[in-house]
């Protein structure tokens, strides 16, 4: 299964790119994304390379989501390990 995840950028220098999620940072190439994106902006990471710019809304609204399904699939993990 392939995942992308949102992440905001804290710096740019070339063409790659600082990227946090959660207090992790990484580095992304800026390669292939879809616009010219800038130091605070989000970005859909995926396997290393930005591929899209989304505003901050977007972006929190989907790692909300991220967070409530790691919280149910670790009660349900309590549940079967009981």
């Amino acid at each position: 299964m392939c995942l992308a995840v949102p992440m905001k950028i804290l710096k740019i220098k070339d063409n790659q790119a600082q990227v946090e999620i959660g207090g992790t940072r990484r580095e992304a190439r800026l390669d292939i994304v879809d616009r010219p994106p800038r130091v605070g902006d989000y970005v859909i990471v995926h396997a290393g390379y930005a591929i899209h710019v989304i505003d901050e809304r977007e972006a929190k609204e989907t790692l909300d989501y991220f967070e409530e399904m790691l919280s149910k699939n670790a009660e349900t993990s309590e549940r079967i390990s009981e």
